[in-house]
């Protein structure tokens, strides 16, 4: 928690530490006296994007070429944001990350267009302008497999935080992109459990419950979803930007899929963050130049006997 004193922070900050502090207290009580109550409460958490992504995208108006639209998508409205033809010009497909919104890639925009590129994004189940409460990778991967398919394959596929890792998941033999962006992707759905359990306080007894309401839901193991399964047979190119300062998704993260992906580049930065990183105007044009299909970054090597190493 912060350092500061409660006269710096001020009533908004004193009022978000007494609820983290409450939300904490009854997930450490829950865990013990309602074990099943608490993870059902707990999941449900994790699986609901923040209600800030909906007030965030109505900010948010777009440009005069940006075309607006709907898919139905397993049940939900997903709102779309198009800009060009995808139909009659190469596109580039924008997936947001979690509690984010399409149009979070507004600054990537323009410059795709000048290299050629229609552009299509969208927002997730629960979040931005489209419908639905709850949401997870599964769901993530699913609604951007539709989207594709609805497009056709992409030229381009540009994914942040969980939007890479659902993006890379989304690869198969119904749809592809012929190149990747990952930004600051996670890469390990019980790494993040994981992390979300310390921050709420979840007792750790709770794990196997809390995958199997995951699996429940959406038929799909956490096991399944970890990326690095599926990274060796990829083969597009690829280029991973993580910050080395992202406290959201660990930078290791982010290498882990230049470890396994063949002939994918770990561009590295520092100071940005994990949010910050993404629309960094050093980073949509080390972006762009991977697109002009220059060389960025560094190619990771490692194996199971050699952990990791750069070449």
């Amino acid at each position: 928690m912060s350092s500061k004193s409660p006269s710096a922070m001020g009533r908004h900050g004193l009022a978000t530490r007494f609820k983290l502090g409450t939300v904490r207290a009854g997930f450490a009580l829950g865990s013990r006296l309602a074990p099943m109550r608490t993870v059902n409460r707990a999941a449900r958490l994790f699986a609901t994007p923040f209600a800030s992504s909906r007030s965030r995208a109505q900010a948010v108006q777009g440009d005069a070429e940006m075309q607006r639209g709907e898919l139905q998508v397993n049940g939900e409205t997903i709102a779309t944001y198009v800009w060009g033809d995808p139909s009659s010009q190469p596109y580039a497909l924008l997936a947001h990350g979690w509690s984010s919104f399409g149009l979070r890639f507004m600054p990537w925009v323009a410059k795709l267009r000048e290299l050629g590129f229609s552009v299509v994004t969208f927002d997730q189940p629960g979040h931005g302008r489209s419908s639905g409460k709850l949401c997870t990778l599964p769901e993530f991967t699913a609604t951007i497999r539709a989207i594709g398919l609805h497009y056709g394959d992409a030229a381009l596929a540009i994914g942040h935080s969980l939007g890479g890792a659902a993006v890379t998941l989304a690869q198969d033999e119904s749809w592809r992109a012929r190149k990747l962006i990952l930004v600051a992707p996670a890469a390990d759905m019980a790494a993040a459990a994981g992390r979300f359990f310390r921050f709420v306080r979840l007792g750790e007894h709770l794990r196997q419950p809390f995958y199997d309401w995951l699996l429940r839901r959406t038929g799909v193991s956490v096991e399944q979803l970890q990326v690095h399964r599926r990274l060796p047979a990829l083969s597009q190119p690829a280029l991973i930007v993580h910050d080395l300062d992202d406290e959201d998704v660990p930078w290791s993260e982010g290498e882990r899929y230049a470890q396994f992906w063949p002939g994918a580049r770990l561009f590295t930065t520092e100071g940005l963050g994990h949010r910050r990183v993404l629309d960094a105007p050093e980073v949509i044009d080390a972006a762009l130049d991977f697109v002009r299909g220059r060389s960025v970054g560094q190619r990771v090597v490692g194996s199971l006997n050699l952990p990791y190493g750069v070449a």
